[in-house]
């Protein structure tokens, strides 16, 4: 069955600070975002794959095209929450 909305955040809110996020670690990718319009780097990432992502319908685009649009940019992410996480410990343990 297919999954049908978008996820919701856990924390209420939370939405604009995470398309900041995701915009700030797509500039870091070198991609170009436009910080009032973040979810549009999905057609940056799409183009630079050379997978063919319009705005509107995209009925035939395979499964594994959209998952690898959405693998470069969630696997960005994760990264670089990773790296917060990784870097807070630290941050911790000194004296």
């Amino acid at each position: 069955m297919a999954r049908r909305g978008r996820r919701r955040l856990i924390v209420p809110g939370a939405e604009a600070q995470m398309s900041a996020f995701k915009a700030d670690v797509m500039r870091r990718e070198g991609y170009a975002v436009n910080s009032n319009r973040p979810d549009d780097v999905k057609y940056e990432v799409a183009k630079s794959l050379g997978i063919p992502l319009e705005p509107g319908f995209n009925g035939d685009l395979t499964t594994e095209s959209a998952g690898k649009i959405g693998g470069q940019i969630g696997g960005a992410m994760v990264k670089e929450l990773i790296r917060m996480a990784q870097q807070k410990l630290v941050d911790q343990n000194q004296p």
